[in-house]
């Protein structure tokens, strides 16, 4: 997948825990666990902001874009 999810990454930084920030979003500690470990399909823009603002960061601090590398035999 070509996006990359970095909120552990930004949890760490800001000490903060998936219960704190599940809280604060307003979101299950599922549906953001799921969101954390990049399994989720997409994501609200609301939910975003709210991550965002608990965590004092913007969008690109927590969704990053990955070049996919071709495979083998690829073109």
């Amino acid at each position: 997948m070509p996006i990359l999810v970095n909120l552990d990454v930004m949890m760490a930084k800001r000490k903060m825990s998936l219960n704190e920030l599940s809280q604060k979003v307003g979101i299950s500690n599922v549906n953001l666990s799921i969101l954390k470990t990049g399994k989720a399909k997409g994501v609200r823009f609301e939910t975003l902001a709210a991550i965002c603002k608990a965590l004092n960061c913007q969008p690109g601090d927590v969704l990053e874009f990955v070049e996919e590398e071709d495979g083998p035999g690829v073109s």
